[in-house]
């Protein structure tokens, strides 16, 4: 029997990159899969095929991550759609990096909202559902960065440094209810961004890691399924960074 056989998960931004590895390795192991991207795309409708060609049932959503009201509809139409959610994966994010005496209220708040608030919107819509159901997974995707900060990063670190203490302040509220939340951090993780990074820069990045290779979505991938599945029933409001220790 696979590990998520009967299982619903949604994961948002799941078109491309970790979401898209995320969405692919929870399907493999028997989950039935809602995934969000935020346009109408190739990506998505690819992305579907090949979720639904695991012999799973998938249906891709087009969503503003960062619009409440939308949100709370999507996830209820889900819901009904499938009967039941038991794993969430907020990983929808944007970057809009720039030095802090060059980036504007507009780059400032994209990213909060897009990156933090989102997490916000799902969760709150879904912890019903699984308040319901005694039990669930939240699994939110955060970064190395939110740990450790960066340059050039305010806004992209201030967000994911706040996704990692909303998750242990949900774990706290919401474990009676049998609703784990934990944080996974990736490091520099391949994907069609940093694929069109130069090659030296590339190589570069893999001699600061102590495995000395980048990460690849699978890595991550790996790590939520663990999170999801009954192997991690005891953890919860814990942040695992998957960097092969870079910093």
């Amino acid at each position: 029997m696979k590990m998520l056989e009967g299982k619903v998960a949604l994961v948002t931004g799941g078109t491309r990159g970790i979401g898209k590895a995320i969405a692919l390795k929870l399907a493999s192991q028997g989950a039935s899969v809602a995934f969000t991207g935020q346009r109408e795309s190739e990506h998505l409708r690819n992305t579907e095929n090949e979720i639904s060609a695991l012999g799973v049932k998938c249906k891709a959503y087009v969503s503003n991550a960062a619009d409440y009201s939308l949100t709370q509809d999507m996830v209820a139409e889900i819901h009904k759609e499938f009967g039941r959610i038991d794993i969430l994966v907020n990983n929808a994010g944007i970057t809009r990096d720039g030095l802090l005496m060059r980036m504007t209220e507009e780059q400032w708040d994209d990213v909060m909202t897009v990156n933090l608030k989102s997490a916000f919107n799902f969760s709150k819509a879904v912890v019903p559902v699984m308040a319901r159901q005694r039990g669930g997974s939240i699994i939110n995707i955060s970064s190395i960065v939110g740990i450790t900060g960066n340059a050039g990063q305010c806004n992209y670190a201030a967000s994911k440094a706040g996704l990692i203490g909303f998750t242990k302040s949900l774990a706290k509220e919401m474990g009676s209810r049998g609703i784990r939340s934990n944080v996974v951090a990736p490091g520099f993780i391949r994907t069609e961004m940093t694929d069109a990074l130069p090659k030296e820069v590339q190589e570069e990045w893999a001699k600061r890691i102590a495995l000395r290779r980048l990460g690849e979505g699978d890595d991550i991938a790996n790590v939520v399924l663990f999170l999801a599945s009954e192997l991690s029933s005891y953890v919860t409001g814990q942040v695992i960074t998957c960097d092969g220790c870079m910093m």
